[in-house]
């Protein structure tokens, strides 16, 4: 058996090996906002609840292990006590990866993973309109473990509002656990759905994706595409050049029939089997391709 002393390995190391054993983990998709009022959107899966007499939940935006530089969410808290806590299910999984990008401070995470801004009843966050589950919260305290890069930071926070789709409930009023559909995080780019298995999700570029606000409109609005396939589409830095499409075209005959049909719904149904096979760039080409 191999053992381990924390302090004889490096923290990278360690913290692939505490993720790796300790799963799966649940989300917190957290909502936050600055002192400018600018929203922030990030995931975490340091997280789960505490208590229901007061309702308690507890997440943890850590240290960054390369640097030991803290998340904008870490910040936020700190500034402005409050926080929406947003469970993540199967159809928003790409686009909660996608919002886990280093963006610059300020930039609006909503708006990069094409997720819906909800105005929350109690607090200034805002809920994800596309979350089966929202927890308005108050921050109460903030718990530091250390100062070191991964270090955790405790957010304690106190549920104020729950707001639930009710197409996730059962015939009582709880929530049914096939219908909400749940994903968990695992070690590696492993995730976990409930009932249904491991499945992976690419970590975001370590370079910045596009977003899905810097799809065009056509395809955003598709009625095929759905919204992991925008979030896988909105996770490349660079869009193919006319040059690479040309060539795509001319060695692909299936493609080049389906653009002398011109039906847009076929051509984003190829463009989707080409993102479930995560074969991005293939699924731009046929998608720009004219």
């Amino acid at each position: 058996m191999l053992s381990i002393v924390p302090g004889e390995i490096s923290t990278g190391k360690l913290h692939q090996y505490l993720l790796g054993a300790v799963g799966p983990r649940p989300i917190a998709f957290a909502s936050t906002i600055d002192e400018q009022g600018r929203p922030n959107l990030s995931p975490f899966s340091f997280f789960n609840v505490f208590g229901s007499n007061p309702p308690t939940l507890i997440f943890s935006p850590a240290r960054r292990g390369r640097d030991n530089t803290v998340k904008h969410t870490y910040n936020n808290v700190k500034a402005v006590d409050e926080v929406v806590i947003n469970i993540v299910n199967y159809d928003i999984v790409q686009q909660m990866s996608l919002s886990s990008t280093e963006y610059a401070e300020g930039v609006n995470e909503f708006e990069k993973s094409g997720l819906t801004s909800l105005k929350s009843d109690l607090i200034k966050p805002f809920r994800v309109k596309e979350s089966p589950v929202q927890f308005e919260c108050k921050v109460k305290k903030v718990v530091e473990l250390g100062q070191e890069g991964g270090a955790g930071n405790l957010v304690i926070c106190e549920v104020l509002k729950m707001h639930i789709n009710e197409a996730v409930l059962d015939e009582n009023g709880y929530i049914n656990q096939y219908k909400i559909d749940q994903v968990a995080r695992m070690g590696g780019n492993w995730y976990t759905r409930a009932n249904m298995g491991m499945f992976e999700v690419p970590k975001p570029l370590a370079n910045l994706g596009i977003g899905v606000d810097g799809i065009p409109s056509e395809i955003k609005t598709s009625k095929v595409l759905t919204g992991n396939d925008l979030g896988k589409l909105g996770n490349i830095e660079n869009l193919p050049s006319a040059e690479q499409i040309d060539i795509f075209i001319a060695e692909n005959k299936e493609v080049r029939m389906l653009l002398k049909e011109q039906h847009t719904e076929k051509i984003h149904k190829r463009a989707q089997e080409f993102l479930e096979k995560d074969q991005v760039l293939e699924a731009w080409k046929i998608l720009l391709a004219k």
